[in-house]
């Protein structure tokens, strides 16, 4: 009998706009425009951006009411809600807890595994805390190793050992710099072909 499939997602440019950008483009701080898309190094590009609200004096708070304004991608709702109903579903992603909220409610609260922040008395985040390093690549081994086959859908450097240790990797409207490094990964750029390339890999399993 056939091990069952489990879908695991990135979220930020998969199912929702990037965070740090909206950030970058309310406050007009053009340092936090750089993401997972542009820099291979988490803890660099971390450090960076922890660096940069210090210097600014952005708080939680100030971060928190941009991602209160955003909305999922257009049709990233619905192709989650089908999803949900033909396989158990997790969002693997790099983002943080105290960051996630209000677009879990507004996808009708998946199942979500990301990272949480250190933040002082003032409101500043002084640190972050992976839950463990290359966590989605792990997540995915551990799901293969109680007999889930795993399909994984993502589009930065961040996503791509998740994508590898996947049974089925695939690259959901990456850049340019990211499918052309990871020519292995099949490239979608639409929820619709998305749909119809998951219910093919699904339908070989029936």
């Amino acid at each position: 009998m056939p091990h069952p499939f489990i879908a695991v997602f990135d979220l930020e440019g998969v199912f929702t706009p990037e965070i740090w950008i909206a950030v970058a483009g309310a406050t007009g701080i053009a340092g936090l425009r750089r993401t997972t898309r542009d820099e291979p190094d988490y803890d660099k590009l971390m450090r960076q951006r922890l660096q940069i609200l210090e210097e600014h004096g952005l708080t939680l708070k100030d971060i928190q009411e941009v991602i209160a304004g955003l909305e999922p991608l257009p049709g990233a709702r619905e192709f989650l809600g089908w999803m949900r109903s033909q396989a158990p579903v997790i969002i693997l992603s790099d983002t943080f807890y105290e960051f996630a909220a209000p677009l879990m409610a507004k996808l009708a609260h998946p199942t979500l595994f990301c990272n949480s922040l250190e933040v002082d008395a003032r409101g500043m985040i002084m640190d972050y805390h992976l839950r463990i390093r290359d966590g989605k690549r792990e997540a995915v081994q551990a799901l293969k190793q109680i007999h889930f086959r795993v399909i994984a859908a993502g589009d930065s450097y961040n996503d791509t050992t998740m994508l590898a240790a996947a049974d089925h990797g695939i690259l959901f409207r990456p850049p340019a710099n990211v499918a052309d490094e990871f020519p292995q990964f099949p490239v979608v750029t639409e929820y619709e072909a998305l749909h119809g390339l998951i219910e093919s890999l699904l339908a070989q399993s029936r």
